[in-house]
């Protein structure tokens, strides 16, 4: 069940739509040869499960109305014809209590996927400053491994952690600290590109994942974001700076976890050479045409 609700995930709109209509037609196919003595009307819902949960309710509510009219068709020879003893009046009954039938369902059926898509946003983000969490980080540097090795594009990461945070919350409150954090992301987001993605992945520890992003332009971009910080810290008085791991991957191990120990030993790295510095590593970079590590460690 798992993998046929996977396959439709992955299956474009206009297919499934597609899909949906075609299913109607065969069902009312069926259903007219069948006759009215053979009940059938729930064999509907099956388009309307699938158009309404993959692809929304406005095309949801059109398959509804679709398979009440299909339904009426496929029963017209015996239903409008009189080749049954229900009268008119029973015919159009049922009709309207087949299409409410309908529209009901595709109703809840969309608003109950509404809500289980709305939670599993909310599983991703970080509640304080509303950013990735690490468990979406990690889907997105999965997704960005897979892309780069398909299309040998390089992509970066930067690890961040704020020197002596635990310095605000104690002198200035929790509140205080909450404010920081909110203002490092909102600074952050002004300088990274719409394509990039910025994480918190616990407490006052954060990461940017840049793609298709090489080393030269990661140190541009890290350099912009401790400068621009440090100059936020400054104007409020607030005793923090930033260390920074940056590792640019030309070809990236295979696993998440691999990434995140290499970036995060950086940071800490930084962080243990005097605090607001940054570390820059090169990983797997080509050396005639042979894979290599290339580090090269700068503090900012």
């Amino acid at each position: 069940m798992t993998n046929l609700m996977h396959y439709f995930h992955k299956q474009p709109k206009s297919r499934l739509i597609a899909l949906g209509f075609l299913t109607l037609a065969l069902l009312g196919v069926v259903d007219h040869l069948a006759g009215p003595e053979l009940f059938l009307s729930i064999f509907y819902f099956i388009p309307i499960f699938l158009v309404t949960w993959f692809t929304g309710r406005r095309i949801g509510i059109m398959v509804s109305i679709a398979s009440a009219i299909a339904w009426l068709l496929a029963n017209y020879t015996f239903y409008v014809l009189g080749q049954t003893s229900l009268r008119p009046a029973i015919v159009c009954w049922n009709m309207g209590i087949r299409l409410i039938t309908f529209l009901l369902t595709s109703f809840i059926l969309s608003t109950l996927k509404g809500a289980l898509d709305h939670e599993k946003e909310l599983a991703r983000l970080d509640p304080l400053t509303g950013i990735a969490n690490r468990r979406h980080f990690i889907e997105l540097i999965d997704a960005e491994i897979n892309r780069a090795c398909r299309y040998n594009h390089p992509f970066s990461i930067v690890h961040i952690d704020l020197d002596n945070f635990k310095t605000v919350n104690d002198r200035f409150g929790h509140s205080t600290g909450d404010i920081l954090l909110c203002s490092v992301v909102e600074t952050i987001q002004k300088i990274i590109r719409a394509t990039d993605s910025i994480a918190r992945l616990g407490g006052d520890e954060f990461a940017i994942l840049l793609p298709e992003t090489g080393a030269e332009s990661a140190r541009v971009i890290t350099h912009k974001v401790q400068n621009i910080n440090l100059d936020v810290m400054q104007r409020n008085g607030w005793p923090v700076t930033l260390s920074m791991g940056v590792v640019t991957f030309i070809s990236p191990p295979s696993t998440v976890d691999e990434i995140l120990k290499i970036s995060d030993d950086l940071m800490y790295g930084a962080k243990n050479n005097g605090k607001n510095t940054v570390k820059y590593e090169v990983y797997g970079e080509q050396v005639n045409g042979n894979q290599q590590d290339s580090v090269s460690r700068i503090s900012a």
